[in-house]
Parts: C-alpha cells; structure tokens; sequence
C-alpha cells in the first residue's frame, strides 16, 4: 500500500467572529491558541486512490465540499468525488463556515472564498508525496474526555474534571476507546502520519473564549506531530452529537486552563495506540456514495409556526426589551428561523437530501454522514456493517444538523415541550429547517444498503 500526507494552514485573520454557542455573542477572535489546519491523507491500493481530509473546522457545507473536490479533481482527474472525503472536527473555537447561519457567528468573506483552495492544496501535497508504507492499527481506552449530554448531567463543576481519573456518571454512554491508525515508510521505519477516531464535542473552550484554537483535538494533534516531526496527525469525528467534553460553559481563562489537560489527556491515550499498534494488511480500496432522502416531521405546520412567531414577535417589540439578554436574542433567531420553515412549507419541501459516503480499505472503513450522529446510531451502524473495523464519522461532506436517536425523536428523554428533545426540535428551529422524522433508522438502513454496494 501506498500512502503520503500532507497539510495547509486555514487559520483566518485576527478579528473574524467564532462559531458556535450563540446566539448573536459576537465572539470576535483576540489571538490564537493553537493554528487551524487542513491535513489530508492519499492512500493507493491495489490501483484505486482515495484522499480523506480532515480540517479544523466547525462544520463544512456540502457546497463548500463540492469546490474542495472540484479542485482537487482538475488537478488530478484520475479521481472522482466518491475518492475524496472531507471531515470536519467541529471545532467551536473557529470560524463560521457558512452564510445562512443565523446568530452562531458572522462568516467572513475573504477568508471563506479562500477556505477551498486551502483545503485542497492539503490533499494535493498528500498526493504528491505517496510512497509505500506499513499500516498498523490499535484500539486503545480513551476515557476521561466526554458525558453524554441527553442522559448524563451536562457541564460538572471544573474542580471535578479536572482532578485524575474524573469519569461521568455514564461513560457507557459515550466513546470510551478511540481507534488509532499509523503508517509508517517501509524506507526506513519513519512514521509518516497517523490517524485517530474518536466522537466527542470540541467544545472546552466556550461561549467566553475568544482565542482560535481546533480545541482539544487540534491541540493533541500538534502535541504529538511535534514529538513526530514530519509526520501528520489526522482527527477523525465521530458520534458527537449528543456528547459533550467534560468542561464547556465555562469562563475564558478556566476554559483555557481545561483545554491544555483534555489535549493532553486525548494525546497519552492516541500514544498508547501509537505505541500498541498492529501491522494490518491492506490489498484494496472501496468507495461508494450515494444522495438519499430524509424525512421530516411535520410539526411546524403553518398554525404553530404563526402561533410561535406571535409569541417570539412580542419578546421583542416592547420599550423594555433588552438586546442583552438571552431571550431577546434568541427570539431573533428563532423569527428568522420560522420565516425559513414557512418557505420550505410553500414549497413543498418536505425532504432533506444528503450524500452518504464509505471508504473500505481493506479491514477499515469509514462511514462517512453529513450530521452531527448521536451514539446510539452509530452503535446500531457499526452493529450492522460488515467490515472489521467500521468507523462512522459526523459532519462529513456537508453539514445537514443533528441527526438524533429514536428516544430523542420520540420525546423520551430531554423533551422540550414539543414531541422530542433540544436536538431534535428547537435545532431545526435555529437552523429554519425541518426536523427529521425517522433519521436513526434511514442511516441505519441507507449505509447497510451503501455497504452492500462495495
């Protein structure tokens, strides 16, 4: 097997809002803790190439995807989309990836016209430095990082996390291994770059911090390609959806105290897989991806979305309303969401269209979802696939918003009044979209049916 790897620089200019924790914080960045950046993988077997890409980003739009991949293509046209996968980390401590993103953070133009041609330079500098190599594997503990935030208690006081040996009241409920994947040059043993999978929001830096950074993860990736020089660390996202890192909410400088031991705590358990890793042979790659339909739930009807734009309507027009609080900003938000929901409805658009993408290389597999995946679904995935080692990945190729589980949807745990939890409904009241009717159960069935085509 052939692999190179390769990474650019997509860190924006001081003074660009950060995503994320909104709404409307006007989070305007004061310095960098930490680069952002593209790091790209090209690997060839058995005459087949794939490029997967990781970036240190919130969220990539399926748009923003589609110009990476152009790109990419006219520069090496021996590939076709399904070749090319690009994953982003979720990072809260960036830039905001897109326009219609109400409140979360304005997106700077300059920077975003520029963000492809960043992204695809990464992978073309993999491309170009393929060689032949030695892949090893390991599944190792990764513990102490994430709780789930459905069903476990959200933001414990930072004195607990941070203490040695701090776990949630649930770790069963959230990733407690992460899978690690090296290759090494087979001139001269150097390893070359490495791999991680792990599903956990990046979200230790808060509402209150205003310093870039790729958040944990970014962290523990330079952490180690420092002690590796020349190598390339690639995260990999995975079920996150509904598990948050043991410190969010937190202030500035608590935020940033935490960011340094959950970086150092996700290193020491990606050096053990380094350390522990396994040769593994791979011969092949398999690619297959596919657009499938989702349906929505028709809660919003036009009667509630009227009912609710009266009710956030008078929120905010009143001499006393204030536009520092919360409710005043988030009635903003959700206006503008309803208008968008209202648009959808005229035009009969009651399906959500997203790609889902897989590549097989020999026994690893990468199940790539435009969505913020909850671990139950990513469970019941990795339960129903036939490759050995499947890895399912949120937020790839696109950004389509949470895709909850079925006792989220059925308003079972975390209700919020309407029928299903904080994801599941007032999400797509955020985002102006339709909230998923039955997406734990499509995404089960459209990638045991995108498996079988391989």
């Amino acid at each position: 097997m052939k692999a190179g790897f390769g990474k650019y620089d997509i860190t924006p200019r001081l003074g660009v809002e950060l995503f994320g924790f909104g709404p409307f914080l006007n989070r305007k960045s004061i310095a960098i803790r930490d680069i952002l950046e593209a790091r790209a993988g090209a690997f060839e077997a058995g005459g087949h190439i794939v490029v997967i890409i990781s970036c240190d980003l919130c969220e990539i739009l399926s748009q923003t995807a589609a110009s990476v991949r152009s790109i990419i293509r006219e520069r090496h046209p021996e590939l076709s989309d399904s070749d090319i996968m690009i994953n982003a980390s979720h990072t809260h401590s960036g830039p905001a990836t897109f326009f219609d993103n109400t409140g979360w953070g304005v997106t700077d133009p300059p920077w975003f016209s520029i963000l492809p041609y960043r992204i695809a330079e990464a992978a073309c500098r993999a491309l170009e430095k393929m060689e032949e190599v030695m892949v090893l594997q390991a599944l190792v503990p990764c513990r102490h990082l994430g709780l789930n935030r459905v069903r476990d208690v959200d933001s414990p006081p930072l004195e607990d996390v941070l203490k040695d040996g701090w776990e949630p009241a649930k770790p069963e409920l959230t990733d407690t291994q992460c899978r690690v994947i090296r290759f090494d040059s087979c001139k001269g043993g150097r390893m070359l770059g490495f791999m991680v999978y792990f599903g956990c929001h990046p979200v230790v830096c808060s509402e209150s911090n205003r310093y870039i950074s790729g958040d944990y993860p970014g962290v523990a990736m330079h952490s180690l390609m420092r002690e590796f020089p020349g190598s390339i660390g690639m995260f990999l996202q995975g079920a996150e959806g509904d598990v948050n890192s043991g410190c969010v909410h937190k202030g500035e400088q608590e935020s940033l105290l935490a960011l340094d031991v959950f970086a150092a705590r996700f290193a020491n358990s990606i050096r053990t897989g380094l350390r522990e890793a396994k040769p593994i042979e791979i011969r092949s790659i398999e690619t297959a991806s596919n657009i499938y339909p989702f349906k929505t739930r028709q809660i919003f009807t036009t009667k509630k979305l009227e009912e609710l734009r009266k009710r956030y309507f008078a929120v905010l027009s009143h001499a006393e309303a204030n536009d520092t609080d919360w409710d005043s900003r988030i009635a903003a938000v959700y206006l503008r969401g309803i208008e968008a929901i209202k648009e959808q409805l005229n035009d009969n658009n009651l399906t959500i269209e997203a790609e889902l993408h897989i590549i097989r290389m020999g026994d690893l597999e990468f199940l790539g979802a435009p969505f913020e995946v909850m671990q139950e679904i990513k469970n019941d995935i990795h339960a129903a696939s036939t490759a050995k080692f499947p890895m399912l990945m949120s937020l790839t190729n696109g950004a389509n918003g949470y895709a909850p589980d079925n006792d989220s949807l059925r308003g079972l745990i975390g209700g919020t009044g309407d029928k299903g939890n904080y994801e599941s409904v007032r999400i797509p009241l955020i985002e102006g979209r339709l909230p998923y009717a039955d997406i734990h159960n499509e995404l089960v069935r459209y990638m045991t049916e995108l498996e079988s085509r391989l």
